[in-house]
Formats: C-alpha cells, structure tokens, sequence
C-alpha cells in the first residue's frame, strides 16, 4: 500500500486545494506595514477579493484578511492573539470535514424541516454549519440494531434516497459530492459537500454485488460489523473478500466498532488506507469503538485515519477532555492519520461547548491554546480526509487494472 500511496502525501494535498487567509500567509506585522505605505490591497497576488471567480468561504476570508481596520493598534494586536479570533481565521482558510452525521436517521421523524433556514430539534443545520466552518459532511446510513437481510438492505436505500431527497432540496446550502475533487468544487461554491456513509456491513445481505450496486449510487464508506464474516475472530474468507473488493471500487472501509480481531485483520490486508469514523484512544477512555495504542501506532504506519468523535461517552464532557484524545492519536498516529468527527444526530451526549454543528471554532482554539501548528489543524480538519478520498480513488483505478468484480459467495467460502 506504502508505494500506492507515495503520490498522495497529505502536505501536498493541502497546499493545493487550501488557499490561506492574508493573515496567516503574510502575518499580522507584514499586513500593518503594507497598510501604512498604502499597499494592501496589492498584499496579495489575487488582490483583496481572493482568485479569481472564486465563490467561497476561503476567499471571503482572503479579502476579509485586506481590509483596513480602523481599531487602535492595541485592539488589533489582542484580537490576533485571542484563540477564538485566530480559529475562526485558521477554519475560513482550513474548513472542517465531518466525518460522521447521524441526520438522515433523525430526519425521518421530523414532519418538516428547513436546513437553510434552521432547525432547532436537531443539531446540525445550514447555519450551524456555516458557524463552525463545516465544508464537507458523510451523512451516515447506519441502521438500528435487528434489521438484517432485506429489511437491512430496503432500510438503506430509503436511507439513501432521503440524503439525495434532502440535498436536493436544499441547493443554496448543500451539493452532493462522490470524490475528493467533488468536495473542493462544493467548497469553492459556498456549499457543504455531503458524501454518504457509512453503511452497516448487514446492507449488504452477504452479496458482494449489493456493494456495488450500492456504491454507483454514491456509497463511499462501509462499516465492518455487525455481520457474520466481520465477527469477535475477525474476518472469514469472505469478509477478507469484501474487503478487496470495496478497495476495488474505492469503498473505504470503517473499522469503528469492528472487533479488535476485524480491526487488525483489515489493517493488514486493505490496500486503501482504512478509517474509523467514530474512534478515540482507549487508553484514555475504555470504550469498545475506542482504539487501543498499538492499533493506533499500526493506523499511523499504513496511513489510515482515526477521526476522533465529540461524544461525552468515547472522548469526555469537556473541550479538553476531546483534545486529550486529539494530542494522543496524534503522537502515536502521526499528525497525517487524525481527524473530527462530529457524531451529531446520532442521540449521543455531546461534550460541553460542543453541543452542535457550530462548536469546532472552540475546539480549535483549545488546541491552538496547546501549541498545535496551522499544518497540523490544516491536516485535522480538511486535508487528512481528502487524502484518503483521494487514495481511495487511486488504489482502486489501479485495482480495476488488474482484478475483475468479484462473484464470491459466503456458502462457497465460509460454508
């Protein structure tokens, strides 16, 4: 996997898809003085509107970033080292990619809602997402537990068909997204890119061409659990096969939840890096979809991604208590393989200050309280999910080359 991965080093990725405000790219002395020989609109090389043509929440902080501000010279000096006032500016330049959201289930018991306008029986809406910089967003398919076979597959696709329903309904604020580059095109517009999954492994009912049936209609991540062939022992023969194949169409598979067997088993034979959309460390906090240290360290060699849930059950009731757990993936997983996931909607707990979709500014802050760098939160909240989106896509433009769909069945391989 090491070698597939060689093109798609996440650095890379976010210089190229992330355009800086003019504060952070030039700094608050550089800006002052440009303003004083009457110069700033020329501080940047796209002048103080940001590129060209770009429609986004990254150019309005670029021209944000050039206007002349008439507060004394102190005022301007405290607001640039106030936490919050560099977090909001860092999230305008590095927006955040959510890595789970519970709202299509909760939305299937509200009788009318408007996202755009906002909705308060919910945690997550336009607005909100707006407030905590939120540009991208997988909207789980996960199922309640005891629906199985067909029930589990039917459950899914009405699923499915709500996001698309709720997306398209909601144009000014929302885009359906399939791919990384998808995502920057939604964030350029001014829009949140909603990608779905994950999906329970039971909507697949053990039929490898459900998969892909549910991939063409814009499934992007499975969850191994919660069947035969991804149990306490790990994956059987055919759950290895799943695995391969969701490599194959550029599925990325979720281990949160999975056993600790699964878990292992799936690091050591995907050839995408796998994720774990609701996993913090277990060291900190025991909890079985919590990560335990080596595991953490094995994530962090092959690349994979551990996006750490705000829920007061996994991570703590606090702001600190999540960035406990951020600095602990980090230092064993590397800065390239951490991520946010806001488990919004899911009826989880929420820690305090992060009861919603708008409360990622205070978690950045706290972490720039404790000396994280702009490239390591530029990589935490937009480019560590882009580069395995990307990577996805690679690995499995260069699997399609060589292995044709699989027709395996569970009786003739765990039988």
């Amino acid at each position: 996997m090491a070698d597939l991965q060689d093109e798609l080093h996440a650095t890379t990725e976010v210089g190229e898809l992330d355009r800086p405000d003019a504060e952070a790219q030039f700094g608050p002395d550089v800006l002052e003085l440009e303003d004083e020989r009457g110069l700033a609109a020329d501080a940047g090389p796209e002048g103080p509107e940001g590129p060209e043509g770009f429609d986004g929440p990254a150019g309005d902080a670029v021209g944000a970033g050039l206007e002349v501000d008439a507060r004394p010279e102190g005022d301007e000096e405290d607001a640039a080292e106030d936490p919050l006032v560099r977090a909001h500016a860092l999230l305008a330049a590095h927006p955040v990619a959510d890595g789970y959201s519970g709202l299509p289930w909760a939305l299937r018991h509200l009788p009318w809602y408007d996202l755009e306008l906002g909705e308060s029986t919910i945690d997550t809406d336009v607005p909100r997402l707006r407030e905590g910089h939120v540009a991208a967003l997988f909207w789980s398919l996960h199922l309640p537990e005891g629906l199985v076979g067909e029930r589990a597959v039917g459950a899914t696709l009405e699923q499915l068909d709500l996001v698309k329903t709720v997306v398209e309904a909601h144009p000014e604020g929302l885009r359906m997204a399939h791919s990384a580059a998808q995502v920057t095109d939604a964030r350029n517009c001014g829009r949140v890119a909603v990608l779905l999954g994950p999906a329970c492994a039971a909507a697949l009912d053990d039929s490898l061409g459900i998969l892909r049936a549910l991939h063409s209609l814009g499934l992007r991540v499975l969850t191994l659990s919660g069947a035969s062939w991804a149990g306490k022992n790990g994956l059987t023969r055919f759950g290895e096969e799943v695995v391969r194949e969701a490599n194959r169409i550029g599925v990325l598979v979720d281990l949160s939840g999975a056993s600790d067997a699964t878990v292992r088993r799936a690091i050591a034979i995907s050839k995408s890096p796998v994720v774990c959309t609701r996993s913090a460390a277990r060291d900190l906090r025991p909890h079985p979809a919590n990560l335990p240290d080596d595991v953490l360290v094995e994530l962090g060699i092959t690349k994979g991604l551990c996006l750490v849930p705000l829920t007061a059950e996994q991570t703590g009731p606090s702001v600190r208590d999540v960035a406990d757990h951020l600095d602990h993936v980090r230092a064993l997983a590397g800065p390239e393989c951490v991520g946010l996931s806001g488990t919004y909607d899911s009826g989880a707990a929420h820690p305090q200050d992060l009861s919603d979709a708008s409360g990622y500014p205070r978690l950045v802050a706290e972490l720039l309280g404790r000396g994280w760098s702009e490239s390591d939160l530029a990589l935490l909240t937009w480019g560590n999910v882009q580069r395995v989106l990307r990577s996805a896509d690679f690995t499995a433009r260069a699997a399609r080359s060589r292995r044709e769909p699989s027709t395996a069945k569970i009786a003739e391989m765990d039988g």
